[in-house]
């Protein structure tokens, strides 16, 4: 990763939503370590404050926090003017979770909130955050993240894999359309990532890449890639399914699925 070519396209600062774990916290952290301050979102503001805290004194950058449920429409209003007055250089969209289990058994409250903050929190980013780089004339970047369930559909997650999918179409279609303005869009589709992810999305994953990992492939790609699938675990998985039809993906990953969400499902009677 040239940490000298991501402080001059992409700062001088970096937006970065989910960034109290995970992913979105390992974006934090390496774009801090390449001199880019960074601005923190996600709901939880406490902790937020304490990764804040330590990328001012590791790393000597300026950090602001966003204490905002991207989900709500106040969330979204309080990044966008908590940000308005600063020289965004790149958007990073890493806020998402994932739900796992039968459609007909979905809870819709919570299916509803994921496709607000998976789908729409991003695209709402993207035309913000996409309109002040070109108006500022310079070159930037914005990141998304899919993943490689959004390939094709993924039985037992179903709805997750579907806003995975428009993540990766909406940025296929971004990369073209914001090129001539000098502004990179890259999609990132990573497979199963060792975070909060899986408890959440209530899913056992045995093997899995890292947060720093995903990162750091991610930051390498941009400006290079149209897509990046971090990680040679992703890739492996990626490529082997590829060549196959969409069909038979669906089934593979349904499969894959099921030993991942095997926990949930009712013992048979001894």
């Amino acid at each position: 990763m040239n940490t000298a070519r991501l402080q001059k396209r992409y700062g001088p600062w970096a937006v970065i939503t989910g960034s109290s774990d995970g992913i979105g916290k390992a974006f934090a952290k390496q774009l801090a370590a390449a001199k880019l301050n960074v601005v923190l979102i996600a709901r939880r503001a406490a902790v937020l404050e304490q990764v804040a805290e330590d990328l001012r004194k590791e790393y000597s950058v300026d950090v602001r926090v966003v204490g905002a449920d991207l989900s709500k429409a106040e969330g979204l209003l309080a990044v966008d003017e908590q940000t308005r007055d600063l020289d965004v250089g790149l958007f990073v969209a890493s806020a998402g979770f994932g739900t796992s289990g039968p459609v007909l058994q979905a809870d819709l409250d919570v299916e509803h909130e994921m496709l607000e903050v998976n789908c729409f929190a991003l695209l709402h980013g993207c035309v913000v955050f996409g309109n002040r780089l070109r108006q500022r004339r310079a070159p930037g970047g914005l990141i998304l993240m899919s993943s490689l369930v959004g390939w094709q559909g993924t039985p037992l997650s179903a709805n997750y894999a579907a806003t995975k999918a428009y993540v990766q179409s909406l940025a296929e279609s971004l990369r073209i359309e914001l090129k001539p303005a000098g502004i990179d869009v890259l999609a990132s589709a990573p497979g199963p990532v060792h975070s909060g992810f899986a408890a959440r999305a209530d899913m056992v994953m045995s093997a899995a890449v890292t947060p720093e990992a995903v990162a750091k492939a991610t930051l390498a790609a941009l400006g290079r890639r149209a897509t990046v699938i971090p990680g040679a675990l992703s890739k492996v998985l990626t490529w082997s399914l590829l060549p196959l039809p969409r069909a038979i993906r669906a089934q593979i990953m349904g499969k894959v699925m099921g030993g991942m969400t095997k926990h949930q499902q009712p013992q048979a009677a001894k």
